[in-house]
């Protein structure tokens, strides 16, 4: 599979790039380069937004030179590490380009497929999601990652898109149907799919990381899948109803089952295994039931907080913009 070419030489007006960081004080420089090198031939006026979503290492120390040294990138740093959901709305919010491309900073978002991006927006799209193969992935992450989609898809009210994540180039107006999304537990990949509006797609090779380490582990991607289930609907909900039911017709089916056998065979000494086995089972159903109702009641209690998504400590916008590439602040929106 090869990354197809762009198909036009028309520019946007204007572009802007998002790029959530977390710890990627090994990849900005690079991608800064690749970035310099690729927007000028795509767009009349570009901005690059770097998140620092509370990163531990030098990324905002990188991340303050680059936007010293280049009036076109705007540096916002957070208070904390409020996750890379609230590194994206961040970035969103202070994107100014008519069109908007999400990507991440660790290089495996190939820089080079912009041009091929910008192109189908051109075409008319709104949405044009670069959708990678796996065919780099190790096998047991390849694994896990179609074993979410199968899950996940069934019990959402949006598709999602195996392959299809954040890389993608979203339209103005696009940009400010998610930007007006103000819930509090944010799941993207259902928030693309239920903004609609007209969507292109493009494959890419995979990209395996140059440096760093992925901060994607087991256990924040089983979180990421409960977030997705619980963040669209309420059909986890039914399915506790629907298997609280058949527990119940097991149990009666069980109980019909015990009097044939005692009209039958008479009295039997009662067996300990089954009762124990029966009352772990209805335990575990239960503590299961009440688990995603405390779900569902955890999220309406942050949502009727309304804290803000994320804090910000330091934004280079703020200080006045030299000649470039980059708006300055009174642009701002």
């Amino acid at each position: 599979m090869t990354n197809p070419p762009a198909e036009r030489a028309e520019r946007c007006a204007s572009l802007s790039v998002v790029v959530p960081c977390h710890n990627e004080e090994a990849n900005l420089e690079e991608l800064h380069r690749r970035l310099a090198a690729t927007l000028p031939q795509v767009a009349e006026t570009w901005q690059v937004v770097l998140v620092d979503d509370g990163s531990t290492d030098g990324t905002a120390r990188i991340g303050l030179e680059l936007a010293a040294a280049d009036p076109s990138v705007q540096f916002l740093s957070f208070s904390r590490n409020f996750g890379k959901e609230a590194a994206m709305l961040a970035g969103l919010e202070h994107a100014r380009g008519a069109a908007v491309v999400l990507m991440d900073g660790d290089l495996q978002h190939p820089v080079e497929l912009i041009p091929a991006l910008v192109a189908r927006h051109l075409d008319g799209f709104d949405q044009v999601v670069a959708r990678r193969s796996r065919t780099a992935d190790p096998k047991v992450r390849t694994a896990l990652s179609r074993a979410f989609y199968r899950v996940v898809d069934p019990l959402i009210d949006v598709p999602l898109d195996d392959g299809a994540g954040d890389f993608r180039l979203l339209s103005r107006r696009a940009v400010d149907a998610l930007v007006a999304l103000r819930e509090s537990n944010r799941f993207s990949k259902g928030l693309y799919s239920w903004i609609g509006f007209p969507t292109a797609m493009i494959d890419y090779d995979n990209v395996q990381r140059d440096a760093g380490r992925s901060s994607w582990t087991l256990r924040t991607l089983l979180d990421y899948a409960i977030d997705g289930i619980l963040s669209f609907n309420t059909k986890p909900l039914r399915v506790v109803i629907w298997l609280g039911l058949w527990m119940v017709g097991l149990m009666l089916l069980y109980v019909v089952w015990l009097v044939v056998g005692v009209a039958a065979f008479g009295v039997e000494t009662p067996g300990y295994v089954t009762t124990i086995a029966a009352l772990v089972l209805l335990a575990g159903v239960q503590l299961i039931v009440t688990g995603v109702i405390g779900e569902y009641v955890g999220r309406i209690y942050s949502e009727v907080k309304r804290r803000p998504a994320y804090l910000l400590r330091v934004d280079t916008a703020e200080q006045p913009a030299g000649p470039g590439g980059g708006p300055g602040p009174a642009d701002r929106a």
